[in-house]
C-alpha cells in the first residue's frame, strides 16, 4: 500500500487550501482515511477521518467547522479542504490508513510522506 499526499503550500490566515492523498496498492474497501498533522516540537495529532464503505467521518475539534473530509471512490483519494486557516494550523500535515475509525495514530497501518502546510498571520 502506498500513500501520495499533495497540496500543501503557504496561504495567509483566513484563506484556504485543499489537501489530496491518493492510495495505491488496497484490495479492500472496508478501510478508513485519515489526516493526522505534526507541527515542529509537538507530537502528531488527529485532524479527521472518513470510513470509506459508509462515508462516516470525525474530525478534531479544533477543526471543525473549518476543515471538510471527503473521498472519491473511483480514484482512491482523499480529500481534506481547509478553510479558514490559522497560523496555529501550520504543520506537516499526513495522511493514513486503518481498519478503524479511529483519532490515534497507532491505529494506522500504513502513512504518507507528509505535505506542508504553513499558515502566515
Amino acid at each position: 500500500v502506498q500513500l501520495q499526499a499533495s497540496g500543501g503550500g503557504l496561504v495567509q490566515a483566513g484563506g484556504s487550501l485543499r489537501l489530496s492523498c491518493t492510495a495505491s496498492g488496497l484490495i479492500f474497501n472496508n478501510y478508513v482515511m485519515g489526516w493526522f498533522r505534526q507541527a515542529p516540537g509537538k507530537e502528531r495529532e488527529f485532524v479527521a477521518a472518513i470510513k470509506w464503505s459508509d462515508h462516516s467521518t470525525n474530525y478534531a475539534d479544533l477543526v471543525k467547522g473549518r476543515f471538510t473530509i471527503s473521498r472519491d471512490n473511483i480514484q482512491s483519494t482523499v480529500y481534506l479542504q481547509m478553510n479558514r486557516l490559522e497560523p496555529a494550523d501550520t504543520a506537516v500535515y499526513y495522511c493514513a490508513i486503518s481498519i478503524v475509525l479511529s483519532n490515534t495514530p497507532h491505529a494506522y497501518n500504513y502513512w504518507g510522506q507528509g505535505t506542508l502546510v504553513t499558515v502566515s498571520s
